[in-house]
């Protein structure tokens, strides 16, 4: 199939505040150029500011909605960490350990959707959304029912990764507990994929603040009223879940209408190529979520166990609360990319990359400055324990470094889900992380008897390591080459075709 030219395309608001391109109905779109090219400091700091604002536009909202729903598990943690250290490290392990299996197979999933629809979008092929996103809920839900088991024998599989007994039990008894929250996000994440990639991010931001005041709610009801212990944590995690699942769907049957038509029996034809693109997508951010869950597994089996597992649960709680910002930007990333490759911007698609690679770094320089100064404060909002305190003091400097890392990690990985790179990332995650990372941090705090920071060192050379190999991909991408294939993946993807030109 003969590749389009570079063209551009200026993005236009349609009736529902949505941000779409203009197109002939055909999808060509050859009347327009590309993106200015860079020759002085002057038209890099025009590039930079107009980038700038094309994605704090999209990051902002998402940011901020993710922020809200990654604080319905900080909640979570923090109100069990009031009930005493034992239900911190069962709520800890139940989140990081179990849920966080599920939540980053179901998110990888999805994901597949933003390259999907953000290419779709950008070529103008507004009216396909609907019906990738009911391939990718069909896909998900059948994952959903497949990750059950997880939660349901979480307990013997906690013991035999070498949990302590007293935590496997009641982290197992959650884990049960919260298995309606999976079925909800097998409907969220494609529905928040469907919205993102037309830039109608408004309305996650709002639904995501509601629900964590009703999260937070719920939670002094249940534990401090009816006194359910981590029981009712879990039963606010559930309500809060699904409340912000159906708020969604309300929203795109009811003003959606562009790329809602409808449920349509063309969701259940040609899923295989869309089964593919999935799964790779879910490996490549599975091994990336899953790694630092490793690291609370590991810290199960060094001494004074239940002080380990929660001072590097408070850490990898405020380090998820940086992440949910960099997710944001991901996302945004992601939404940036695949437009402009589907619109065949191949200069404008370099700009995106490089503004926001920048940018997370200042970031990420700025939350490790913050953690450092505050690292004698901020435990005491987890635990009212003075060993446990203790314990993440000493480690914070790790956090700040952990900090730094996940600012330009995350970011990457966005630009490779909206260029459809999610196989090559899978493999580099695969052999960074688990070939050499892992090993390296159990050699450090096991045989070295290094403790919880060595495992943390050897872990986060491994991240270094993926960091650096990704920046060099990205540096060296062809990115006419990218934007050509882009209509190809389309169709591919779509069950249109068997081959990619």
């Amino acid at each position: 199939m003969a590749s389009k030219p570079s063209i551009e395309k200026p993005l236009l608001a349609n009736k529902h505040g949505g941000m779409q391109p203009p197109s002939n109905g055909s999808g060509d779109l050859s009347e327009f150029d590309d993106a200015p090219v860079v020759t002085s400091f002057g038209d890099a700091w025009e590039a930079f500011s107009r980038e700038s604002r094309k994605l704090w536009a999209i990051t902002v909202p998402i940011g901020f909605s993710i922020l809200c729903l990654y604080g319905i598990n900080s909640a979570s943690q923090i109100f069990a960490g009031h009930l005493g250290n034992l239900q911190l490290s069962a709520v800890a392990i139940g989140l990081s350990v179990i849920s966080n299996f599920s939540f980053g197979f179901l998110l990888g999933m999805g994901s597949a959707l933003e390259t999907l629809c953000g290419q779709a979008f950008g070529a103008g092929q507004v009216e396909k959304l609907g019906v990738y996103m009911q391939r990718s809920w069909i896909i998900l839900l059948a994952s959903a029912v497949l990750l059950c088991p997880i939660y349901i024998f979480a307990t013997p599989i906690l013991k035999l990764i070498g949990q302590q007994d007293d935590i496997a039990v009641a982290a197992g008894r959650f884990s049960i507990a919260i298995i309606p929250q999976v079925f909800a996000l097998a409907i969220n994440f494609p529905t928040q994929k469907f919205l993102q990639a037309q830039s109608k991010v408004g309305v996650l931001a709002c639904i995501g603040f509601a629900a964590v005041l009703l999260h937070i709610a719920l939670l002094s009801l249940f534990i401090y009223v009816f006194r359910w212990g981590i029981l009712g944590a879990a039963a606010a995690f559930n309500i809060s879940q699904w409340t912000v699942t159906v708020s969604q769907l309300v929203y795109v049957f009811g003003w959606c209408r562009d790329g809602w038509t409808g449920f349509s029996w063309a969701a259940f034809r040609d899923l295989w190529a869309f089964v593919k693109l999935s799964l790779a997508s879910a490996v490549m951010l599975c091994l990336e979520i899953w790694y630092m869950m490793v690291l609370v597994v590991l810290t199960g089996h060094l001494k004074n166990a239940e002080i380990a597992v929660g001072s590097i649960s408070i850490c990898m709680n405020i380090n998820g609360w940086e992440g949910m910002i960099f997710i944001g930007i991901n996302a945004a990333i992601s939404v940036r990319v695949s437009n402009e490759l589907g619109s065949g911007r191949p200069r404008a698609t370099k700009h995106a990359v490089v503004v926001v690679v920048a940018t997370s770094l200042v970031i990420g320089l700025f939350f490790m400055f913050v953690i450092l100064a505050a690292r004698d404060y901020f435990p005491v909002l987890f635990t009212s324990d003075k060993e446990m305190q203790q314990a993440v003091t000493r480690i914070a400097y790790l956090l700040g470094i952990t900090m730094v890392l996940n600012s330009i990690q995350p970011v990457i990985s966005g630009v490779a889900i909206g260029g459809g790179w999610q196989g090559l990332v899978a493999y580099i995650n695969l052999g960074c992380y688990y070939i050499f990372g892992l090993p390296l941090g159990f050699v450090l705090g096991y045989v070295l008897h290094w403790g919880v920071r060595g495992i943390w060192v050897g872990m986060l050379c491994g991240t270094a390591l993926q960091t650096s190999i990704l920046l060099f991909i990205v540096w060296r991408t062809n990115w006419k080459k990218e934007a050509a294939q882009a209509v190809s993946r389309v169709r591919l993807w779509a069950g249109e075709t068997n081959t990619v030109s």
